[in-house]
């Protein structure tokens, strides 16, 4: 026979879900969604924050904004992934939210470590080009009793 599950459990899955954000919270969010999409355009602005990266930020503080104002959308989202509360549908928004940007993190960081070393083999062979280049002789400078080396100064 199984246990039964615990009273903790049975309350909070029984939890009242208001269905409006209550005026302080909204007016939180909604300044925090602002604020992130005004410090996302300022940062554009002096070139501290590249155009490709802006979009995302961009969309997410829409995104944020869009459930400030329109807190149905989220208990729509809270409902189509089955989650009990809408507070457990923000952290696992936030938490994906963070995984994605990591791997788009790790695929740029990939690309710019390739690009690195291809950079170095060339720098290095152009470097031992010129080497081979300044110890090189010239044939018709050592007839006429010059160093190959000196322009003839």
């Amino acid at each position: 026979m199984l246990p039964s599950p615990s009273p903790l459990l049975q309350a909070s899955v029984k939890i009242p879900v208001p269905s409006e954000l209550p005026g302080r919270q909204r007016l939180v969010a909604i300044l925090l969604a602002l604020g992130i999409l005004l410090t996302v355009l300022e940062l554009v602005r002096q070139r501290k924050l590249r155009e490709e990266y802006s979009a995302l930020w961009l969309a997410t503080a829409g995104f944020l904004l869009l459930l400030a104002i329109e807190y149905r959308v989220l208990l729509w989202i809270t409902d189509l992934i089955g989650a009990v509360l809408p507070t457990s549908t923000l952290f696992f928004g936030g938490l994906v939210f963070l995984i994605l940007l990591s791997l788009q993190f790790s695929v740029r960081l990939s690309r710019l470590t390739y690009r690195s070393r291809a950079q170095t083999r060339r720098i290095a062979f152009l470097e031992e080009r010129i080497r081979k280049l300044e110890e090189g002789t010239d044939p018709a400078r050592e007839e006429e009793g010059e160093d190959p080396r000196r322009d003839g100064a």
